[in-house]
């Protein structure tokens, strides 16, 4: 049925066209003969000449190739059929270096009415180039996926003429109406123009709503003119600040925010794209960063801040202050006047009702309204935020945590990222629910093992977001029914220390991944084909490339057999090799004889783009020699320095360090090693670290040296110099924002 449908569907598009194509010339007579000017179209057919259709990502509903291809010239003009349509003609010609017109052209955009949300067509041939949409995100479609047809230049602007495209007729529409990303631009600063180029990047792929993360416990980034302390202060960390830093740049004075007039101009720039931003105040908790500002949010007790040396690490709003709801609507007044997007996200995820628990004011609020549990206190909250917004003719959004208190608003709108489980349960409530499970989405993840990234929610590539399937996780019909969309994220912790000031780790975690993303939310699963997407997916990275994007490629194939080690990818990328101890990069080229094969690993690069290294598994091999942590600070009960002692797992001390402090690895017998790294903080993440510290080693157990400061918490130690007895590690810095240091078991790489 659905194949039939789609052969009905292109019969209809090239009648369609073909009498859109003849009213149009027929119009272009009648004009000449009048005597009115008219441009010159600028474009010839070629029949004899055909030129394939590149690989299309997403993939269109159909595809009908035609013989011949179309030629157009430099001269040529983009033709817009509603002066609505202005903005989508001027991104074209900005891409193509071509000038618009109002008149029939080349290039003609224009509307069909017969034609429902995002679809659209385009019909390339004897009239020139035609796209169409029913509105103008339909008409937006169109367009990227006529930038897929164009040489790749057209994403860096040295495009050549003439160009010769496909005749072709094309259709096309999303299953889900909401495709989103989610950037958290708090932890880790970014710019207007970085948001920008990410937006650029967002719509290439037809994602169309960008959520932007803009306050945390780490920072507040929009400017709220009623109270610019927020921004002016909440905005940067570290140095001056009274926000503690966090993550990396722990010794400047580090960030930024958006003004009211930037944010309005990140907005238009992401309508011209056909993408709604939508903002995100994170609300109760993750509210560190305002409390620090406005201690007078929290609950009415006097926390015990000894051990984070007087700074308060309190997260949450006190839910029975009325002067807090107040001082939110004084904020979401400004924030809601400030977007366009229908939804305003007010969070309320990972509240610490601990501290509502101690607040006299929120048990007392709890006992007049017959609450037994905090889940209804933060219900109460989120109701009346929802309230305020609301009454400034917004609707709510919030994370999936907030609905387990009772039932909000009827058009609230749920991202569930927890899993699938809190994802079917918002829309078997009949929830607006937006489907963003971190084990599937979250691409802040590791892409494997010995790469950067959480591990929290799993360990995954662009193959297990492709597999992703509404239908594969067991959501039943009527649940779908209740599903607006998809929606992935990257939130941006591990960002800050990993040169932020580049766009280069922020891609390499989205992409591929993003272009798989791109892919599931605009078909139905029932047309995902692993096998031929992936390539597909290399076809597209020529476009990545143009783009200058620093995507991840897959790791090269390694192979030791009869005395060679060989390498290989099918990827188009070039292979270089690294040789331990001296690890100079050298280009492969054939294979290498070598009877020490772990001594080798290898990368891939093609543009900016790059590979995680890859190698033999004897390679990767560590060991885990008896050891025995002690320190000037006292472990936890729960988290004791057995825990990481007994590798895997981490301790924690029962206050942040002074100066002076101490964390020592001392080994039951010396360890020869050609590598060691040791760190405090916490797994993939510089949180509850050592800010600043140096590294010693001791050979006899007596007689330390020194070997290097310490680095996003920790140092690995590169061939040290005879077997190590004892490694310690020593804060040069007070406090670190929390209330304890965590303490990771050494990682020790065997002599080869």
């Amino acid at each position: 049925m659905r194949i039939a449908k789609h052969i009905f569907v292109v019969v209809v598009i090239v009648a369609t066209m073909a009498i859109t194509a003849t009213l149009a010339l027929s119009s272009e007579r009648s004009a000449e003969a009048s005597n009115e000017t008219v441009l010159e179209l600028q474009y010839t057919t070629h029949p004899e000449d055909s030129v394939a259709i590149p690989a299309l990502i997403p993939h269109p509903r159909s595809v009908v190739a035609h013989e011949g291809s179309c030629q157009i010239e430099h001269s040529a003009r983009i033709g817009y059929g509603a002066e609505e349509l202005l903005p989508a003609a001027k991104y074209l010609a900005n891409h193509l270096g071509l000038q618009v017109s109002d008149k029939r052209s080349a290039i003609m955009l224009t509307y069909d009415p017969a034609m429902q949300g995002e679809e659209y067509r385009i019909s390339i041939g004897q009239s020139g180039v035609w796209v169409v949409g029913g509105c103008y995100a339909g008409l937006f479609n169109g367009i990227t996926t006529l930038l897929q047809l164009l040489p790749n230049e057209v994403y860096n602007g040295t495009l050549s003429y003439p160009i010769s495209l496909p005749n072709c007729d094309i259709y096309d529409s999303p299953r889900w109406e909401y495709r989103g990303f989610m950037l958290d631009v708090c932890r880790t600063w970014m710019d207007k123009e970085a948001v920008m180029a990410f937006i650029d990047l967002l719509a290439y792929h037809k994602i169309n709503t960008l959520r932007l993360h803009l306050t945390d416990d780490e920072a507040w980034r929009i400017e709220i003119k009623s109270h610019p302390e927020l921004a002016l202060e909440g905005g940067f960390r570290g140095g001056d600040s009274p926000i503690w830093p966090r993550y990396g740049k722990w010794n400047e004075r580090w960030g930024g925010y958006y003004t009211q007039e930037d944010m309005r101009q990140i907005i238009a720039y992401a309508r011209q794209r056909n993408i709604t931003i939508i903002p995100e105040i994170d609300l109760p908790g993750h509210s560190l960063c305002i409390a620090t500002l406005h201690p007078e949010i929290l609950c009415d007790y006097k926390a015990n801040t000894s051990r984070a040396f007087g700074y308060d690490t309190r997260t949450a709003f006190c839910a029975s202050s009325e002067e807090n709801y107040a001082l939110l609507d004084d904020i979401l007044r400004e924030v809601c006047a400030l977007f366009e997007s229908e939804y305003i996200h007010i969070g309320g995820d990972e509240v610490d009702v601990s501290q509502w628990r101690r607040c006299p004011n929120c048990q007392s609020l709890m006992r007049q309204r017959a609450m037994e549990t905090t889940e209804e206190l933060q219900h109460y909250f989120v109701s009346r935020v929802s309230e305020i917004v609301s009454s400034y003719g917004k609707r709510a959004a919030v994370w999936n945590e907030a609905i387990e208190g009772g039932r909000l608003l009827g058009d609230t709108r749920v991202y569930c990222w927890e899993g699938i489980k809190e994802s079917r349960q918002s829309a078997a409530a009949a929830y607006r629910t937006i489907v963003m499970p971190g084990q599937y989405f979250y691409f802040d993840m590791k892409q494997s093992q010995r790469e950067p990234g959480h591990d929290w929610a799993a360990i995954f590539d662009w193959t297990k977001v492709y597999n992703f399937s509404l239908e594969g996780v067991g959501f039943t019909s009527e649940e779908i029914a209740n599903v607006e969309g998809l929606e992935a994220s990257f939130f941006s912790e591990l960002y800050a220390s990993h040169n932020p000031e580049s766009a280069d780790y922020l891609h390499y975690q989205t992409f591929p991944r993003m272009v798989a993303f791109s892919e599931i939310a605009w078909i139905d699963a029932s047309e995902c084909d692993t096998d031929t997407f992936y390539q597909r997916i290399v076809a597209h990275y020529d476009r990545l490339d143009a783009m200058g994007v620093a995507y991840r490629l897959m790791p090269p194939k390694v192979e030791y057999a009869g005395g060679k080690l060989s390498a290989s990818t099918d990827d188009g990328s070039k292979l270089y090799y690294y040789v331990e101890p001296e690890n100079i990069e050298t280009e492969y080229r054939e294979p290498i004889v070598t009877s020490t094969p772990a001594r080798y690993s290898f990368i891939s690069r093609r543009g900016k783009a790059s590979s995680p290294k890859a190698a033999v598994e004897a390679h990767f091999r560590t060991i885990t020699p008896k050891f025995d942590i002690t320190s000037s600070m006292s472990d936890s009960e729960k988290f004791s320095f057995d825990k990481a002692e007994g590798y895997g797992r981490l301790a924690r001390t029962t206050r942040a360090a002074d100066v002076g402090d101490w964390v020592m690895f001392t080994f039951a017998e010396p360890v020869e090693c050609r590598r060691m790294k040791v760190s405090t903080g916490n797994f993939q993440l510089p949180r509850y670290t050592f800010e600043n510290g140096f590294v010693e080693v001791s050979y006899d157990g007596h007689t330390f040296e020194r070997v290097g400061d310490i680095e996003c918490g920790g140092l690995v130690i590169e061939s040290p110099k005879r077997a190590i007895k004892c490694v310690r590690i020593t804060s040069t810095s007070r406090g670190n924002g929390a209330e304890w240091v965590s303490i990771q078991p050494p990682t020790i790489w065997p002599k080869l």
